[in-house]
């Protein structure tokens, strides 16, 4: 539903904190109606529950839901149900499935694809960051079939895309693919994965990726699986290439970053602060098992930490459940975040940072002029939404109401 001009009314808001001897007890709540107009919040006052407005029940009122890491353009999503294989079980072994496997994908992908965006959409979720694949099997062919996706859906989701050389720059004849990609404008970051384990070498592997990404005055989103010394390695080679060039800081990412989970707490300090001094953040799918990643620590430092559901129905993984509200409760139960305080921000790993309450519950979102992107879920504050993984009601993006 695309609308101009409209009032929504019994909207929760969150209003502050409630202490009792120093400690957040509670968060006060309390029913506004909000107004919005051309994208975004005009007006926001108290409730009337009599205007003729869109009721919104008393659903709590939070930020549109952010995921950071996807494979649109690669998804099984539509297709039969089909588990990973234990045969496959390196990524070369996934590089040789992908080239047989791409050109059957991609009779069905556009459509696809605007399922899945349906799929995250009904988890809140109303900006994704997805790569796409730059090889010689899928050519130009993955973007193209990803942007008429994003082209049909563009009222109800924004996206920022990452070239992503699954195949390796060198290990197969990427790197040409590559560099004509990173010159077009809709691409935001230049991708890459394990250059030692794939390119057999962290200098020439990163130095390619790097070095197209400052030319074309992009960012990086890095896949790094390796665990132990390569690992460790290939985040200091782009924390040292991010020192250096200023202009990447805050643009450079690790995803997962797996070997950063295997070093001692005095071992991870260090590496932290390294990473939030150079402005590189890590983007992670929460792993759980024996791949727990030091996400207190890095929060600690600086780091920015983004967060994403990565597979949800692929060759690769199963388990993403598309619900960026899960993957917070993943963190706050891996990590102990359990009190009214630290339930509420964590929230901020499903929003990039957006909360309604600063840390001294001071009221910071929403605000009369930010653009009208929210989500609307059954609970009584962000600490209950995060615990409960409460149920998403509605979502509106720029305006317009998705559902």
């Amino acid at each position: 539903m695309e609308n101009k001009t409209f009032i929504l009314k019994n909207v929760l808001l969150e209003t502050g904190f409630e202490y009792l001897d120093n400690e957040v007890v509670s968060t006060k709540t309390d029913l506004f109606c909000i107004e919005i107009q051309n994208g975004k919040i005009n007006n926001i006052y108290s409730n009337d529950p009599y205007a003729s407005a869109i009721d919104a029940k008393g659903h709590l009122m939070l930020p549109a839901f952010k995921d950071m890491h996807a494979h649109l353009d690669k998804m099984l999503f539509g297709l039969p149900w089909q588990a990973v294989s234990e045969k496959r079980k390196t990524v070369k072994d996934m590089i040789a499935y992908e080239q047989e496997m791409i050109p059957i994908w991609l009779k069905t992908s556009v459509e696809r694809t605007e399922k899945m965006i349906d799929f995250l959409q009904k988890y809140g979720t109303n900006f994704i960051r997805s790569h796409f694949n730059v090889d010689p099997t899928s050519g130009l062919e993955s973007l193209k079939h990803l942007e008429k996706a994003l082209q049909n859906k563009k009222v109800t989701v924004d996206a920022e895309l990452v070239a992503f050389p699954q195949h390796g720059v060198f290990y197969t004849e990427t790197l040409p693919i590559l560099k004509d990609v990173a010159e077009l404008d809709q691409v935001s970051f230049i991708g890459g994965v394990d250059p030692y384990t794939i390119d057999g070498s962290i200098e020439k592997g990163m130095g390619a990726i790097v070095e197209i990404a400052l030319e074309n005055n992009k960012g990086i989103d890095l896949h790094l699986h390796e665990m132990g010394d390569s690992g460790i390695k290939t985040i200091e080679f782009l924390i040292d290439r991010a020192k250096e060039n200023p202009q990447l800081r805050g643009k450079a990412f690790i995803s997962h970053g797996f070997a950063l989970s295997r070093l001692s707490d005095l071992e991870a300090e260090t590496i932290a602060q390294k990473l939030a001094e150079a402005g590189v953040g890590i983007v992670s799918s929460v792993p759980f098992g024996n791949i727990i990643m030091p996400i207190p620590i890095l929060r600690k430092h600086g780091v920015e930490v983004l967060i994403g559901n990565d597979n949800i129905q692929d060759h690769w993984n199963t388990f993403g459940s598309g619900n960026m509200l899960q993957k917070a409760n993943l963190i706050a139960e891996l990590y102990g975040y359990g009190t009214e305080f630290l339930l509420s921000r964590t929230l901020a790993f499903a929003t990039r940072y957006k909360l309604p309450l600063d840390d001294k519950g001071n009221q910071q979102w929403p605000k009369v002029g930010d653009q009208a992107d929210m989500v609307f879920v059954k609970a009584s504050c962000s600490a209950e939404a995060v615990s409960r993984i409460s149920p998403v009601t509605s979502l509106i993006h720029k305006g317009n109401i998705v559902f």
